[in-house]
């Protein structure tokens, strides 16, 4: 059965799913509050379907790309209802298509359940700001959610580097401007090295993937502007010494002191089933404190963790904690709370 792409993505949408995986031999499958389930009256697909699926939401030169390459990132708009972040790729010798669906409304920081240590971000000028974690757990809303409060209330401009295009943002008090790869520029490296000549106040980098993606954003916050940027990371703590162990160990010095001057937060974030069958953001927030930047600059990171647990005061909270606060709240069950952490005896612990 050949089906309408159109139609099985407003399913995607009206089921309020986060994913949509369309694979041969299988039902359409959608994630539901992080729960895979098949979509009712489909049948098991065929390669006649994931074909003509793709046909419909690929031109011709994608198509050609996909066939040489063998997967391929872009995204998808479902008219003025909804977008879609997608990845086209092969398995077993087949096509198959995984597809994140992103509103056409950014949410707000409060709709997001996020603490009041992370809106405060929106008012920072210049620095850089991390935020990190397993794929398909909040990074890109989250930056998009602090990018779209800086649109609200101040006037600046920012420029996004993505692959591909999430959230479009509208214009407000601030002018956006969202370059994608393949679409807005030839490669990640040109978009980097060319930015700053586009008069920014804020950059926004889709991920840091390679050396060189690091050093650029680096640089562009060394020099007065403020950059957000996701990572594949842990905890805040692997997430500096990802940043630092990127490069050389005899650069390790500089980077540390480069590093340390600029960074302004890492965000860890984990999204957590509810009791109620929803989700809920656990987070662990270390802000550039000066106990934070001596560590980073001296090359002690295995202290950060520390710094964090004893700096509730200031804004800074452990993904521990965040989960124990959730648990004592009685949003989460804690037996599936402690599925999201390395350290379930600190927050055990932390409930006694």
């Amino acid at each position: 059965m050949s089906f309408n792409a159109s139609k099985i993505l407003d399913e995607v949408v009206n089921v309020e799913a986060s994913d949509l995986h369309i694979v041969v031999g299988s039902e359409p499958t959608v994630r539901v509050n992080r729960q895979l389930q098949k979509l009712p009256g489909y049948s098991q697909l065929t390669i006649e379907d994931v074909n003509a699926f793709l046909a419909q939401v690929l031109d011709q030169d994608q198509l050609d790309i996909l066939e040489v390459s063998k997967e391929l990132d872009f995204s998808v708009a479902l008219g003025k209802k909804a977008r879609f972040r997608v990845n086209a790729f092969y398995q077993k010798g087949y096509p198959s298509v995984a597809m994140r669906y992103i509103p056409n409304v950014v949410p707000s920081l409060e709709e997001l359940n996020l603490p009041p240590s992370i809106s405060q971000l929106a008012e920072l000028k210049q620095g850089m700001i991390l935020v990190v974690g397993p794929a398909g757990h909040g990074k890109s809303t989250t930056i998009a959610a602090i990018i779209d409060k800086i649109n609200e209330n101040r006037a600046e401009h920012i420029i996004t580097l993505e692959d591909p295009i999430e959230y479009i943002f509208n214009n407000k008090q601030s002018l956006v401007e969202q370059r994608e790869l393949f679409v807005d520029t030839a490669s990640w490296d040109n978009a980097l090295k060319s930015v700053l000549r586009q008069d920014p106040n804020v950059v926004f980098i889709g991920e840091m993937r390679d050396r060189e993606t690091v050093s650029a954003a680096l640089r562009i916050a060394e020099t007065g502007h403020l950059v957000f940027a996701t990572l594949h990371t842990n905890s805040a703590s692997q997430t500096v010494e990802r940043i630092i162990n990127v490069f050389p160990q005899d650069k390790h010095g500089g980077i540390q002191s480069q590093f340390a001057a600029i960074i302004e937060a890492v965000v860890s974030l984990r999204l957590v089933p509810t009791k109620s069958g929803e989700i809920y953001p656990a987070t662990e927030i270390l802000l550039g404190s000066s106990a934070v930047r001596n560590l980073i600059r001296e090359g002690k990171f295995e202290q950060i963790d520390n710094v964090i647990h004893t700096s509730s005061n200031v804004g800074m909270t452990s993904l521990e904690r965040s989960l124990a606060t959730l648990i004592e709240q009685g949003l989460v069950d804690p037996d599936k709370a402690l599925r999201f952490t390395n350290k379930p005896d600190q927050v055990r612990r932390l409930l006694k």
